[in-house]
């Protein structure tokens, strides 16, 4: 077996301290590692490998080297935390390049000496064991030096050597923190899709931590139940296919028991029985509160176990303190300070397609449907699911009307509608509307009134617990796998003083928030509604929820009652799509249509970009019947390319603002939109008709938009994406021994494929920003050959390699995928898979259908606001275009972070945009990117710019 040292140099020196251990060592290198005899010089004994290219040489000295009783001390230190520290962190190593570590791991295994792999016994990239000469010793496949990307804070890993003299020897002495992190994770209270993702990030999560990794089976059942059978030690192929499962394969179960002191004393013995110190609780409000109790008589229960005599004083001692971390399940998002919890946009997309369903066959018969959702104390489902399908009604338990006075209402707005021309009606009614007399208000009740009162045909439909059961979608596979980790590293730095904290995302950015506080608030929701405080209720929901219902509510009244804005307050607003199609751009349409006729402004379509503009004036005017389901609808019906004002006449765009007199422009799309906005703004020097305020609205699914990290599309995309994966995993899995090499679209930007890859599981991705290296791709083989010789045959064992289109021009998918099946070996086949444009999805995901409407009114009152700053000088021949106040006038809407902001387009275009790339300068998503390699046990390897092709 060759061996050459990865740092480059030629030899390594080794010191025995006599001749017993010496013949020890040379047993070791040359039977075991297949170094040859080359010669001897005195008290120096040479080993060569193949060719003579590396060379160890063993000095016997009695002074330099340690005794056999030091060495079997060290070994045992090193034994007992093999899997609780690093070992590389302990003391420095020889590391060697070896062709197969998983051979050296078995052949080392066979002889009986101690190893530690890394970063996990699954996927073995990095290889130590400790010589008989007390030497520690390291092995890997990589021709140059390895990294683990991203080099994560390892917490309570860092540890000193103190060599302390005993008796004129020399003896390793380890220093180390009290004691390991055994962390337990739990899932709890009615399953949620994406709680699978969640375990699987917490558990891998852990290992890569060097911790041990535990699961709770049955919810706090298995707490009261204990032992190996339901508090069970996980390793990292234990959560292998998690990610495309639903429900919670750990199961979840109700616990009268644990409500009762009696029960949680029993839960509290058999954690630490288990050894575990942390434990982290993914479930709702009901769940994550009796996590919180638990911890908080966590002192007086230990106590109490400790003078029973039922744990020692040793246990006692080092299980203290408990650190426990809450990730909220739960279909109903009605967990406060969070925007989102796991599994209620899975919940939310299989209500929005059963209505998408149903309204065709309501349009065919011209009937109206009932529709009754989730949500016994929360109606975020309903209110966004009447977002996502332009329902006439909603009925949630936030916002009753008064026991006479809903009939009336709703007969009042659904006969408007039909009044209008409408041949369908969609009422969705949340299980806990209620009454402002907190009357319940039944679906068939809803379904009574629309017969009795107007006369039309009216069915009901339950959905029931279809909304819980299916596959998680692209965004709760993402938010459970980083929620899983952020938990860990919470757990990790939390002190015995840290409160108990809440894994919660605002925006787009994952943050910690106090348990307590959390589930007191949620509580205080449902306190409000029992004592009819309604408007209570409403100020404690997040602002997002009250922003969604205003918006509703504002577009549900277009074109039929009296808009709320005077007429001198009225404007010309005009919408148009640039770049490529994007799920979401028809919602945005009809959200921005509606909320401009609700407060009286007059909207505008421009068809087919500013090609359409310039050479066919197609300015008209929106007719609310015309648009009335464009919020289910795929695609973009305004018609859309990547003509820029530019590419076209400017003169000629600038002459038909003007002929319509527009007092505020609304550009949705990608790139080539940003690039029209930049020359709209640079054009108002010379024409007056674009000095107005001008919004544009990101989508696409690429991503790369400059001052954003959400655009519309893109979740449309990844769950076309994530579909089309698993189906393709699957054919993977029945073939076994196969991989896939995935195409990925995404221009220059690697978005897609790694937040992809993260949602999918796949073992390795490439994107433009990195290249394709050729020691990354021999990696990677060699990752994958580990991977499959892990799997043996095993169901749920296919695998995925995504590629974003340009990644490499050299190294295609189908050369990528003839390299693979190459150097496999014959261990592993390996095909393509190119979805194409399939990858713009069909029916916008329901989050691009909120988002689009949020934006687009967000967009609409950013014109109303900033409509005199500009318009009022419009023609003015001192017209001073370069002031900040009118820069900030042509902005671009993004989420950035945690907030929802505007940034002018002068900043982002002239310092924050590489515009030879089309990309933001500032990649986001890198941690996401880094997340997902940890997680399949990829090795990164560290770049030379000459190789990436």
């Amino acid at each position: 077996m060759p061996f050459s040292l990865v740092n480059g140099t030629s030899s390594v020196t080794l010191y025995a301290s006599d001749g017993a251990l010496l013949s020890e060592a040379l047993n070791f290198y040359t039977n075991v590692l297949g170094f040859t005899y080359h010669s001897e010089d005195g008290n120096v004994t040479y080993l060569a490998n193949t060719g003579a290219s590396m060379v160890v040489k063993i000095i016997v000295s009695k002074t330099r080297g340690l005794s056999s009783s030091d060495i079997q001390t060290k070994k045992q230190e090193f034994i007992k935390i093999l899997n609780v520290y690093d070992w590389r962190s302990v003391e420095s190593n020889v590391v060697l390049k070896t062709a197969s570590v998983a051979d050296l791991t078995t052949t080392l295994q066979t002889f009986g000496f101690p190893i530690q792999v890394s970063p996990n016994e699954m996927f073995p990239n990095e290889l130590y064991t400790i010589d008989p000469l007390g030497t520690v010793i390291g092995f890997c496949a990589a021709k140059n030096p390895l990294t683990l990307n991203p080099p994560l804070q390892k917490t309570n890993r860092l540890l000193s050597m103190e060599m302390k003299s005993t008796s004129g020897s020399q003896t390793a002495q380890l220093v180390l923190p009290s004691h390991k992190r055994n962390i337990a994770v739990m899932t709890s209270g009615g399953d949620a899709p994406g709680m699978n993702a969640n375990v699987r990030a917490v558990v891998r999560t852990a290992i890569y931590h060097g911790c041990k990794a535990f699961c709770v089976m049955e919810g706090y059942e298995g707490l009261i139940r204990g032992g190996p059978e339901f508090i069970r030690e996980m390793s990292w192929a234990d959560v292998r296919g998690f990610l495309s499962e639903g429900g919670t394969n750990i199961g979840t179960a109700r616990s009268k028991e644990f409500r009762e002191r009696k029960g949680r004393l029993l839960g509290c013995k058999h954690l630490i029985e288990a050894g575990i110190d942390a434990l982290i609780v993914c479930g709702g409000d009901g769940s994550l509160t009796g996590a919180d109790l638990f911890r908080a008589e966590w002192p007086s229960l230990i106590g109490e176990l400790k003078d029973t005599n039922q744990i020692t004083s040793e246990q006692f001692e080092k299980h203290k303190h408990l650190n426990i971390c809450g990730t909220v399940g739960s279909i109903d998002n009605d967990m406060a300070t969070t925007d989102a919890t796991i599994g209620c946009y899975s919940a939310l997309d299989r209500i929005v397609q059963a209505i998408d369903y149903i309204d065709a066959t309501a349009n065919s018969h011209s009937r109206a449907f009932v529709i009754e959702v989730m949500g016994r104390h929360c109606g975020w489902l309903a209110l966004m699911a009447g977002i996502s399908t332009s329902a006439d009604y909603i009925m949630i338990p936030e916002k009753p009307a008064s026991s006479k006075d809903w009939q009336v209402q709703m007969c009042d707005i659904v006969g408007k509608h039909r009044a209008k021309g409408k041949r369908k009606t969609i009422v969705i009614v949340a299980e806990g509307a209620i009454t402002n007399d907190l009357s319940p208000i039944s679906a068939e009740d809803v379904k009574n009134c629309l017969v009795d009162e107007l006369g039309l045909d009216t069915r009901v439909t339950t959905l029931g617990h279809v909304q819980r059961g299916g596959n998680a979608v692209s965004y709760d596979r993402w938010l459970a796998t980083l929620q899983g980790v952020e938990a860990v590293h919470a757990v990790l730095e939390c002190t015995p003083d840290t409160p108990s904290p809440l894994i919660a995302i605002e925006e787009n950015k994952i943050v910690r928030k106090p348990l307590v506080e959390a589930v007191e608030m949620t509580k205080k929701v449902a306190s409000a509604i029992e004592s009819k405080d309604f408007a209570k209720a409403m100020s404690l929901r997040d602002s997002e929820f009250t922003e969604h219902l205003h918006n509703f509510l504002a577009m549900n009244s277009a074109n039929h009652n009296e808009p709320s804005l005077p007429l001198e307050k009225r404007k010309k607003i005009a919408i148009m799509n640039i770049g490529a199609p994007a799920g979401g751009m028809n919602s945005a349409v009809y959200a921005m249509a509606t909320y401009c006729m609700s407060r009286g402004h007059v909207p505008y379509a421009i068809h087919n970009g500013f090609a359409g503009l310039a050479r066919h004036e197609s300015v008209k005017l929106i007719d609310w019947l015309e648009i009335e389901d464009w919020s289910s609808m795929g695609g973009s019906e305004l018609g859309t390319n990547r003509e820029t004002p530019g590419d076209t006449d400017i003169g000629m765009i600038a002459y038909f603002f003007e002929k319509y007199r527009f007092d505020g422009l609304i550009i949705v799309g990608g790139f080539e939109a940003f690039v029209s906005l930049d020359q709209l703004e640079k054009a108002r020097t010379m024409y007056p008709a674009f000095r107005i305020p001008m919004v544009l609205i990101p989508a696409t699914i690429s991503n790369n938009v400059p001052g954003t990290e959400y655009s519309l599309g893109a979740d449309t995309c990844l769950n076309s994406l994530i579909q089309y994966c698993d189906i393709v995993k699957q054919s993977a899995s029945a073939t076994r021994d196969r991989t896939f090499v995935v195409e990925v679209q995404g221009g220059n930007s690697g978005y897609v494929a790694t937040n992809a890859a993260l949602c999918s599981g796949a073992l390795a991705s490439y994107v433009p920003e990195e290249g394709i290296t050729l020691p990354q791709l021999e990696a990677d083989i060699q990752h994958l050959k580990a991977a499959f010789k892990a799997d043996q045959g095993l169901a749920r064992s296919g695998k995925l390699v995504l590629k974003s289109s340009n990644a490499s021009k050299v190294l295609t998918t189908e050369v990528l995928a003839s390299i693979m099946k190459q150097e496999a070996d014959g261990e592993f086949d390996a095909k393509t898979a190119i979805p194409g444009h399939v990858q713009q999805g069909g029916l916008p995901s329901p989050i691009d259908r909120t988002r689009g409407a949020r934006f687009a009114i967000k967009a609409v009152q950013f014109i109303e606001e900033n409509c005199d700053t500009v318009t009022r000088h419009k023609y003015d021949l001192d017209f001073d275009v370069s002031t900040r106040v009118v820069q900030n006038t042509a902005a671009v809407l993004g989420v950035k972070g945690s907030h929802l902001r505007f940034t002018c387009i002068r900043q982002l275009f002239d310092f924050e945009t590489d515009l030879n790339k089309r990309m933001p300068k500032k990649i986001h998503w890198q941690k996401t990117r880094d997340i997902s390699d940890i997680l399949v046990g990829r090795t990164r390897v560290v770049a030379n710019k000459n190789t990436v092709f």
